[in-house]
């Protein structure tokens, strides 16, 4: 994932505020379009060097469906590659990396209609030695702008006397003051004094930072608070009286005039969106079957003062992420009653057809996903989780998953998985999805009707055991059983589709 090496960090080396500027001329301005695009490249390696396995990952953010798609490409001996992608923009910025350098990504232009050729040449350690792309881009943009992404996040200050904020037992106002400090400190550091960044991707970079620690730490006020209390104070114990927050804690919303089209191309956009239709302060109503026009009269009765307008095109696109969480998160298609309000809203328009192409991807893994079946075995022993587990698969193939409903690189690894899962279909397989109380109940009854198959709540001593058993450190996490319940692999990490569907694949030879 683009921002994968940064999901961790605490918020209070990460936070931010203040409104990029919107002088700038944007040659990136882009609209809404159910449109494709190709991207083809090669990789060059020296002669000497044999390597297999090569794959190419593609990142797109499609803003409209809310959701970042990847395509993960696995090279054959010629090392070329070419990739059709659905977008949703005229002009779209994409991730591309490859497996040789995977911490290295690079932003390309995908534009509707078009296609784009890139080529990048290895030396014999794999590291880089030059990329050309067509149609010609800023290079220094393309190559770096993750980066600088990644060092704004990673950023900690070396003043030895500087002490851990305690932000804890400040009111509303103090902290989102320190927010904006904190924010305009890393801008001049890592964006506003480089002048080899375009300042359009100056641009890009603020918003999409802005997003990323607001979507990740200041919605969820309360939850980092706690967290600060705990490392402010080392006292792990007690909980501290942490203030409620009501709406007006989102006013920051205003500050950053979600109005500009520019959002559709930012990454973190999506994510954004999603924390916003889910936040328990916010209480936006799901829209289910309810005709879009007074749906939105809610919703901007809610959020208008908040975002500071009350027209414009932002609204369409929530209106669309509202249906496209049915469709992403459960899985399931959009019914009569919601696809003739959606063609009555929007007529003919580019929405339209974006979400009815979304629409028809998931009828299409509906006809191969496999109920969700939810076993309660609280009640057993630690010791005989696995065993209790297993023994309801005799004959299988088993394949387990251990997640969390917090865990973005557990929802990510479970969607890319999706797109080879159907592959075994028929075959003696059981997927297995465990986790543990660390996930609300009732956001994994709404995760797992998306995800199918076999699904496992542990109390919280079953899942440290198993955890134990097997040394796993973090999620995700995840065991292979033969079909004489023969344990053949464990691994941390999902390591990308192709390696896992070989390690199940042989299972079947």
């Amino acid at each position: 994932m683009i921002k994968q090496q940064i999901y961790f960090l605490s918020i209070f080396l990460l936070i931010i505020s203040c409104t990029p500027s919107s002088d700038i001329q944007k040659e990136y301005a882009t609209s809404i379009v159910a449109g494709t695009s190709k991207i083809s490249g090669k990789i060059n390696l020296p002669h000497s060097v044999i390597k297999d396995s090569i794959t190419v990952t593609i990142y797109v953010s499609h803003p409209i469906t809310g959701e970042n798609v990847e395509y993960e490409i696995l090279l054959d001996q010629s090392r070329i590659f070419s990739q059709e992608i659905d977008i949703e923009t005229e002009t779209s910025l994409v991730g591309l990396k490859t497996n040789l350098d995977p911490y290295k990504v690079f932003r390309i232009k995908a534009i509707n209609n078009d296609s784009a050729h890139i080529e990048i040449t290895y030396d014999s350690g794999n590291a880089l030695k030059n990329v050309e792309i067509i149609p010609a881009m800023n290079k220094y943009d393309m190559m770096q702008s993750v980066e600088i992404f990644n060092k704004m996040a990673s950023y900690i200050p070396t003043d030895p006397n500087l002490e851990y904020p305690h932000l804890y037992n400040k009111s509303i106002d103090e902290f989102q003051s320190i927010v904006k400090k904190n924010f305009s400190r890393r801008l001049e550091l890592f964006v506003d004094n480089d002048n080899l960044l375009s300042e359009e991707f100056k641009d890009f970079i603020a918003k999409d930072y802005q997003l990323f620690l607001y979507t990740r730490h200041v919605f969820a006020y309360e939850a980092q608070m706690k967290i600060n209390y705990r490392k402010a104070t080392r006292d792990k114990v007690n909980i501290p009286d942490i203030q409620k927050i009501d709406r007006s804690h989102f006013r920051f919303l205003k500050n950053f005039d979600l109005s500009d089209s520019q959002y559709l191309m930012i990454y973190s956009f999506s994510e954004f969106q999603d924390s916003i239709l889910k936040n328990e302060i916010l209480a936006i109503p799901t829209i289910g079957e309810r005709d879009i026009p007074s749906w939105l009269n809610e919703v901007k009765g809610i959020l208008s003062n908040l975002v500071g307008f009350d027209e414009g095109q932002y609204y369409d696109i929530l209106v669309a992420n509202a249906y496209s969480r049915q469709l992403k998160e459960e899985s399931r298609s959009l019914s009569a009653m919601q696809k003739e309000n959606i063609a009555n809203y929007w007529k003919d328009g580019e929405i339209v057809k974006i979400l009815f192409r979304k629409n028809e991807n998931v009828i299409a893994y509906e006809k191969l996903k496999s109920p969700t079946v939810v076993n309660d075995i609280s009640l057993v022993p630690k010791e005989e989780v696995m065993h209790n587990i297993l023994s309801a698969y005799k004959n299988k193939v088993v394949f387990i998953d251990l997640w969390a409903t917090w865990c973005g690189p557990c929802l990510h690894a479970m969607k890319q998985f999706n797109t080879v899962k159907g592959d075994f279909q028929g075959k003696d397989i059981a997927f297995v999805y465990i986790t543990n109380r660390s996930s609300p109940k009732k956001l994994w009854e709404e995760k797992i009707k998306g995800i199918g198959h076999n699904h496992y709540y542990l109390t919280d001593e079953q899942w440290e055991y198993i955890m134990n058993q097997f040394d796993f450190d973090y999620i995700p996490s995840y065991l292979l059983y033969s079909k004489e319940g023969r344990m053949v692999n464990k691994f941390s990490s999902f390591p990308g589709n192709h390696v896992v569907k070989a390690e199940i694949s042989k299972l079947f030879n």
